[in-house]
């Protein structure tokens, strides 16, 4: 019988499922934004769209991912030239990416018996 995953690493699971599809909207966002083909109203949406995922990654105490993230709406909000945000958004993503997978592989491997609920 194969091991089972904690509660609170389905939880976490489900929540990371649905961030592939959010991180290429994101990264349209930002090549548009690097075009010059994006308005506020776009702005707007995927400042929202990233406190979302910051708000359910704290929840969910995806530290990584929910500090990105907060990062980026910082950073998208900021009052630099665009090239300097697009650069920084960019780099961001990236990071995003690499904590995404990071928990991913965390909230897929079995926790050990010993091991309590509330470590990680």
């Amino acid at each position: 019988m194969p091991p089972k995953l904690t509660s609170r690493q389905q939880a976490q699971l489900a929540f990371l499922e649905q961030l592939p599809p959010k991180f290429q909207r994101m990264h349209n966002v930002i090549e548009q934004m690097a075009s010059l083909k994006v308005d506020d109203s776009i702005l707007r949406g995927f400042g929202r769209l990233l406190d979302e995922v910051k708000g359910n990654a704290t929840a969910l105490s995806l530290n990584g991912i929910a500090e990105t993230a907060g990062i980026m709406g910082t950073m998208l909000r900021r009052g630099a030239g665009l090239q300097f945000r697009v650069r920084g958004l960019r780099e961001l993503l990236g990071s995003l990416k690499s904590n995404y997978d990071s928990a991913l592989r965390d909230a897929t491997t079995p926790a050990d018996v010993g091991e309590s609920e509330t470590t990680s």
